[in-house]
């Protein structure tokens, strides 16, 4: 009986031990917070709705017109939404454009985030004259003028498709990670576990690889989250203005871009709002989701 409490005690004492991993850590926080795991819960949804709801869609049938049943208000003819002056179902439009802008924000950040981090490694970890060098060329990208660049490139550019738009808006994207990532490897590098895995022998491409870059992972999720929703915008504003996606392919911005025309505004607001409301819930969740995370990466900040 004796030895059955030490061994029991023992383990209690290993698990008191061993800290939560990151994830773990990062969901407890999540749903420690009620808005934070409505949020969550928000950003599930929609994922279900447009990604599992354009499984049933065709995109050709979405995008056909209709003439005879042009500006049905809501719930008329059949349409929850109504349709637009081609006669286009605004529910399932919603549902591929809401498809669409989500996809292009993950793949941009997905692209900025590579091409930022290995950036940010090298330049924060060697530091001197490739650091001067990395930074001056991230320093004269930021300055130059992103949005009228990519208007002059959608317009100009061949063959135009939404892969196109996604290489173009990563093109400036990647250089606000770099500099971001930098931020924390430079913080790293004199760390007592790197000048231990110099000494070591390890190489360099080991040590920003396989003892930098875990250190840093909580800050890239983060990151990670919150690009998510700029890029989607970054989307969306040039749907808006008619150079993002192809006049063809539905978008968040291609909807909120009837707004444009004041009798849309007053007399036909189902074909602007609930593109509106969708991206506006879709930013406000990303961002309360993300306050979590910085919360359970930054010790000092959570709940006791």
């Amino acid at each position: 009986m004796a030895l059955f409490t030490i061994g029991k005690k023992k383990k209690q004492d290993e698990e008191r031990v061993i800290p939560p991993s990151a994830l773990k850590v990062a969901f407890q926080e999540i749903f420690r917070s009620r808005t934070a795991t409505v949020a969550f819960c928000t950003i599930v949804f929609i994922l279900l709705f447009t990604f599992v709801g354009s499984l049933f869609l065709k995109s050709s049938q979405v995008t056909e017109m209709h003439i005879l049943e042009s500006y049905a208000g809501w719930g008329e003819n059949g349409h929850i939404f109504g349709t637009d002056n081609g006669g286009r179902d605004i529910f399932k439009l919603l549902i591929m454009g809401g498809r669409n802008s989500i996809m292009i924000g993950l793949m941009v950040t997905l692209l900025c985030e590579v091409v930022g981090l290995v950036v940010g490694l090298v330049s924060g970890y060697f530091g001197g004259a490739i650091d001067n060098i990395i930074m001056r060329i991230v320093d004269f990208i930021q300055i130059l003028p992103q949005m009228p660049i990519l208007i002059v490139l959608v317009t100009v550019v061949p063959n135009y498709n939404a892969m196109t738009l996604v290489l173009l808006i990563s093109m400036f994207g990647w250089t606000t990670e770099a500099r971001y990532y930098r931020s924390f490897v430079l913080s790293q590098r004199e760390r007592d576990y790197v000048l231990a895995s110099k000494t070591s022998g390890s190489s360099n491409a080991k040590i920003m690889f396989r003892e930098v870059l875990p250190n840093i992972a909580s800050m890239i999720i983060i990151d990670v989250v919150l690009s998510v929703s700029g890029n989607i915008g970054i989307e969306t504003g040039l749907s808006f203005i008619g150079y993002g996606l192809p006049p063809k392919t539905p978008s968040l911005g291609t909807l909120i871009g009837y707004a444009n025309d004041p009798v849309n505004i007053i007399d036909r607001p189902w074909l602007w709002l609930p593109a509106t409301i969708m991206l506006l819930i879709i930013c406000l969740s990303i961002n309360y989701v993300g306050q979590a995370l910085q919360k359970a990466g930054d010790a000092r900040q959570r709940e006791n």
